[in-house]
């Protein structure tokens, strides 16, 4: 039989993946545009403009990719949602550390969009947004290295010899002795603590500049759970006689001009939630000490809480745009009748 070739839609997740990184690019565009403002140092602006120079190039993609879908753009965030002449709120080695966090978040999304992916032109493009964000990292790291300012994981000492598990004493944690950390264990818990470090100072920064009490209050609420994880995970580092990573608090100024729109300030940090709770959860999977695992779990149903009130907020504000979804049948079916 000869093969036939048509033009297929997107599925349900190739929209998805394109609105929600159309939402997020938008909204990168206005926070990196705002950081370039205050940035003198040459090395450090120049990785910012490449960064903002991939979400504008991926805001054009997809509004021609979902225009060709016939499939309405979100709002987004545009140039109203920031205030370029605000005053410097974060410093430069502060936006390098941001900047970081969020290509971590890149890379983990882009891979999960390819997953998804069916149509060849959306697996095309996603594996390019996946290979751009490797090549933002690869310059911010060496940006922050150079400049002294990349906190690394710590270390570990080679063994004797192989060793194999012999014990279930291994799992321990909640009496005897616990084991030292293992290599997988302290890697998600570091990881987990350089994410939070960034937004608990963006919660900090965000409660100084708002003028909505609410939203202030969230913030502050946010920014004191998030010390509250800090102070289990380092306590957990710790006991192995680990390091943790460097705080970036003093990096946020005594700014209160606000630079973005509430709308803005709120949808990041509740991005961040979601994200948060994914990467818990990973941590969660690999974790091989059942005092682990159980912080894990306490701490996800305590953000998802949080989580919740912020969603409640924006649909509050009507801040949320409705995502990507099936129809609902019994509902047309009324309009009907």
């Amino acid at each position: 039989m000869e093969d036939m070739k048509h033009n297929v839609r997107l599925t349900g997740p190739e929209l998805s993946a394109l609105w929600t990184q159309y939402l997020n690019d938008s909204m990168a565009i206005c926070v990196l545009t705002y950081a370039l403002e205050s940035c003198k140092d040459k090395d450090i602006y120049a990785v910012i403009e490449y960064a903002l120079s991939l979400s504008k190039s991926h805001i054009r993609k997809i509004t021609d990719a979902l225009k060709e879908e016939k499939y309405p753009l979100p709002n987004g965030f545009t140039m109203e949602d920031v205030n370029l002449n605000a005053p410097p709120l974060f410093s430069e080695t502060f936006w390098m550390q941001y900047l970081y966090v969020m290509t971590l978040h890149g890379m983990n999304g882009y891979s999960l969009s390819v997953g998804s992916a069916v149509r060849k032109d959306q697996r095309k493009y996603f594996t390019e947004c996946g290979k751009e964000a490797m090549e933002l990292y690869d310059k911010l790291v060496d940006v922050m290295l150079d400049k002294g300012i990349f906190s690394r994981p710590p270390f570990i000492n080679a063994p004797h010899d192989q060793e194999v598990i012999d014990n279930q004493s291994y799992l321990t944690g909640w009496f005897g002795k616990r084991r030292p950390l293992n290599g997988i264990e302290m890697g998600h818990i570091y990881y987990n603590m350089q994410k939070t470090i960034v937004k608990v100072d963006l919660e900090i920064a965000f409660a100084q500049v708002t003028q909505s009490k609410e939203l202030r209050e969230y913030f502050l609420r946010g920014a004191k759970i998030c010390k509250k994880h800090m102070r289990i995970f380092t306590s957990i580092l710790t006991e192995s006689d680990l390091p943790s990573p460097r705080n970036w608090t003093s990096e946020v100024s005594n700014s209160t001009v606000s630079p973005f729109s509430n709308k803005l300030m709120l949808f990041h940090v509740a991005s961040l939630i979601a994200v948060s709770v994914g990467y818990y959860g990973s941590g969660l999977s690999v974790s091989q000490r059942r005092d682990i695992i159980a912080q894990y779990l306490r701490l996800m149903g305590e953000i998802g809480i949080y989580a919740e009130d912020g969603i409640n907020i924006l649909i509050k504000n009507k801040w949320m745009e409705q995502p990507p979804g099936a129809d609902d049948r019994a509902n047309i079916a009324k309009q009907n009748s």
